[in-house]
């Protein structure tokens, strides 16, 4: 006699094993025997049903798992890199599932990149309205980008952002049209890195000109240059990493000289704030006598005591782009690294950056004549928010580097190189690579403010 069994779906839901599971065996006539049979197929099919039923839901929580980030369309890196090439040019640098889009247009930035292929979270802030309005905005066109290119300092008696004489308020403040929108040219260019340049004239607050040229390489990292940079074990861990190699060079008859006001260059990232992101950064810890304050918050003003904590060796600021604000760390206390995690999102991102040593006098972009124009800071973080009238630009928030300020002859150069990495993945790895890296756990993170 042949026995046919179908195993409904409705025991196991979504199952296409078991949605049409049909076992079709023989067995004897004798009674004996089918009740024996019956019990051995009721004992199969159990077991099937709770291994695939079981094998299912964990399926079913790592693709939960894999797709939290990236539910919202416009989110995605591929929604993000083909509203670019509506409007702009895009290079993609590629391999596997990492990828990062620059743009050469506004002077090799890098406006996104993922760690999961298309479908994968964009990690970098897009103002998506500026750039599908065409407008050309009259202090600064603020595209985007995780990171970009820019020279300091920003304020100050050397400022290169105010004209000589000009008030150091916003109605005067003017971004250098080769720091905004003018190209980069693409010099080299290979499936791992590309490389940019410019040469361009500017003038400082107190009259002195500058010719300069910038050269700007970008580069893919593969998964052994990050653990031979981090240390980390990438382990069930996505990721995506690239550095940049931003090389400064006077390119002028005269001198760069202190009295006469000294560049930087200075590198800005853009990001997606949420409630739920928290930036780190860990400092050198001693007495402020040697070493200066932990923390600079001085730039819009003292920062909340909810927003801005000191605890272990580490800086905790708050990124949730909804308070305005910006903190520094000065060159002896600052490490080289920095960086966030965004707990709805399950994102660490980490900001290396090897500081030259001995080297402590950092421009000054404080808006104001200053009485020190060279005891500005190493790194820095932006925290967006509205402005006094409502008005907001973002919301986002920044990691920064600068490089010490640049006394250059003709013909020297100063060069800032830096990692920016993004890992997602199994929460559990993402905590030792946050302890490897910044000392200190996501639950330590995730309770500071509580």
């Amino acid at each position: 006699m042949r026995l046919l069994l179908i195993i409904p779906a409705y025991f196991c839901k979504n199952n296409p094993i078991i949605n049409t599971l049909v076992i079709n065996f023989r067995i004897h006539r004798t009674g004996k025997i089918i009740k024996k049979m019956n019990k051995i197929i009721i004992a199969v099919i159990s077991y099937v049903l709770l291994t695939a039923c079981t094998g299912n839901e964990q399926i079913k929580k790592q693709n939960q798992s894999l797709k939290t980030m990236t539910t919202d369309s416009t989110k995605q890196y591929g929604y993000n890199v083909n509203f670019l090439k509506k409007y702009i040019d895009v290079i993609e640098l590629k391999k596997g599932n990492s990828a990062v889009a620059i743009v050469p247009g506004w002077q090799g930035r890098v406006m996104t990149s993922t760690s999961e292929g298309p479908g994968g979270f964009s990690f970098g802030w897009i103002n998506n309205n500026l750039i599908s309005s065409g407008e050309a905005l009259p202090h600064i066109n603020p595209y985007g980008g995780e990171e970009r290119l820019w020279l300091g300092p920003e304020g100050g008696q050397f400022s290169i952002f105010f004209k000589k004489g000009d008030e150091f308020i916003y109605e005067k403040w003017q971004t250098p049209a080769f720091l905004d929108t003018i190209p980069f040219k693409i010099t080299e260019l290979s499936d791992s890195s590309v490389t940019f340049f410019h040469s361009a004239e500017t003038e400082n607050y107190s009259g002195t000109p500058f010719d300069l040229e910038i050269d700007r390489k970008i580069t893919l990292l593969n998964e052994n240059q990050i653990m031979k940079e981090t240390g980390i074990d990438m382990t069930g861990i996505n990721f995506v990493a690239y550095r940049s190699d931003n090389k400064l060079t006077n390119s002028g008859s005269a001198e760069w000289r202190k009295e006469t006001g000294l560049l930087s260059v200075w590198m800005l990232g853009m990001f997606i704030p949420s409630p739920a992101v928290m930036v780190v950064i860990p400092v050198r810890e001693g007495n402020e006598r040697d070493l200066g304050v932990a923390v600079n918050d001085n730039y819009f003003g003292k920062i909340a005591a909810d927003r801005l904590k000191i605890s272990g060796g580490n800086i905790y600021f708050r990124a949730d782009g909804k308070s305005r604000g910006k903190i520094g760390i000065n060159p002896k206390r600052a490490m080289g690294i920095m960086g966030s995690y965004d707990f709805d999102n399950n994102i660490l991102t980490l900001l290396l950056c090897k500081l030259p040593e001995n080297k402590t006098e950092y421009v000054n972009s404080a808006w104001k004549i200053q009485d020190d124009p060279f005891s500005g800071d190493a790194l820095n973080s932006y925290n967006d928010g509205p402005l006094e009238d409502g008005s907001q630009m973002g919301p986002f928030y920044e990691l920064e580097t600068s490089s010490p300020a640049a006394d250059l002859k003709p013909g020297e150069s100063i060069t800032q190189s830096q990692i920016t990495i993004h890992f997602t993945g199994n929460k559990d790895r993402l905590n030792q690579a946050a302890i490897k890296s910044l000392g200190v756990s996501l639950d330590e993170i995730e309770g500071v403010f509580k």
